[in-house]
């Protein structure tokens, strides 16, 4: 890909080598206790908790929570041990990653109307989102609730050296899938998704979820081919890498490589060939009208 010199999207919380710090619930600092129970049995202390109660009920925040930050003076729940130096292929890789969401935000921004960029966090070993805590074991993700892309960069090492799909492309491809997602949250496609995850079973909602995936696949499709009118980022054989990860990373070739059996009912993402179809079909028409998974009828 010819992306080096290109922007860089200011769309990017860099979190790498940051962890978060266990605290009790609703962020309460448990080393607090014994100061908060002197206070509570003085004089003093019963108008100053009278004071804080007053200031939880107008703002809406947990009354410990403030108590907290007031003794702790303030302090944060996430912190960096100090300034994170990645290595030359990691910084490059967050600089790519940063071009590509770039990318992206120039493609649907003219594709739709009051388009919401979202935000890429960049993170090591472990995050917090508004969908909860994750490992980089979870691999890339999108969260609806916070409408953040969360990576982890070694992810895309893993892609080259234990699913043998390597390649800038193929990167993109997975940075592209995700931005897909944001797409369908603000199609209120993900909002649907969700009002069905109680009412069926485990089965039937796994394959609403495969025709979810396969959409962003398609989403990720359509940014290729109006990116590819807009700024000529792909090379020869760029394509082919983004045909290779999606084959890499479809249900049936992962399960066959992980246990030598294929268990259809549990498919969540689709076939390595639905995933190659359907990228196929949104890179080839560019056509947002064509990508109704939940229609298709075979999928």
């Amino acid at each position: 890909m010819k992306w080096k010199g290109k922007r860089k999207s200011s769309n990017v919380e860099d979190r790498r080598g940051q962890r978060s710090s266990g605290s009790g619930v609703g962020g309460f600092n448990p080393m607090i206790l014994g100061p908060l129970i002197r206070l509570l049995f003085s004089k003093t202390g019963l108008i100053i908790v009278g004071i804080f109660l007053v200031i939880s009920l107008l703002t809406g925040n947990n009354p410990l929570h403030i108590i907290s930050q007031f003794f702790s003076g303030g302090s944060q729940q996430t912190e960096t041990v100090s300034p994170y130096q990645g290595t030359a292929k990691e910084n490059e890789l967050a600089a790519f990653s940063a071009t590509i969401l770039a990318n992206t935000e120039d493609v649907w921004n003219q594709l739709l109307d009051n388009y919401r960029e979202p935000t890429l966090v960049l993170f090591t070993n472990s995050v917090s989102s508004a969908c909860g805590h994750a490992s980089s074991a979870t691999g890339p993700f999108y969260c609806p609730g916070d409408e953040k892309l969360y990576i982890d960069l070694g992810f895309f090492d893993d892609m080259e050296r234990k699913l043998n799909a390597p390649g800038d492309f193929a990167q993109a491809y997975v940075i592209a899938h995700e931005v897909g997602h944001h797409i369908q949250k603000i199609m209120g496609i993900t909002d649907k998704m969700q009002q069905l995850r109680g009412q069926l079973s485990k089965t039937e909602f796994n394959k609403y979820s495969v025709r979810l995936e396969l959409q962003a696949d398609f989403l990720a499709g359509v940014w290729a081919h109006h990116s590819q009118r807009m700024s000529q980022m792909m090379e020869t054989g760029d394509l082919a890498e983004a045909m290779n990860a999606a084959n890499a990373i479809g249900d049936d070739r992962l399960q066959k490589n992980a246990s030598g059996r294929v268990v259809p009912d549990s498919f969540t993402h689709g076939t390595s060939e639905q995933r190659m179809r359907w990228f196929r079909k949104g890179f080839e028409t560019g056509d947002l009208s064509q990508g109704d998974t939940f229609s298709a009828n075979p999928l």
